[in-house]
């Protein structure tokens, strides 16, 4: 077993805005998402991944996008699932949002 103190990670920044923490194991890779960019007024451009994602949101509100599925107004509780090959996105509704990611398998470009 591993523990991992939040304050003990460090964490990532990926461009004005936007960091993460990353844990994982050799199957499954859980990411904590801080945007503190927010509100946008366009959604984020949408992406696809051959990973399973499940997100919880943990802090603030999103507009979840997910081809195939009606837009949905989402915010600290909910979760939402992604299969593989689809096409998703959110736009931030509030100025922070947290976001945690679970993948499976591993996006090896995240490490």
């Amino acid at each position: 077993m591993a523990v991992l103190k939040f304050d003990e990670v460090p964490y990532e920044k990926l461009k004005e805005g936007l960091q993460r923490k990353i844990i994982h194991t050799n199957n499954l890779m859980t990411v904590l998402i801080d945007f503190s960019d927010g509100p946008w007024d366009e959604r984020d451009a949408p992406h696809s991944h051959p990973h399973e994602q499940i997100s919880y949101v943990a802090e603030g509100e999103i507009i979840f996008y997910c081809e195939g599925e009606e837009d949905q107004h989402l915010k600290a509780g909910d979760m939402f699932s992604v299969p593989s090959g689809k096409m998703h996105t959110v736009k931030l509704l509030t100025s922070k949002v947290r976001l945690i990611d679970s993948f499976n398998p591993l996006r090896e470009e995240f490490l």
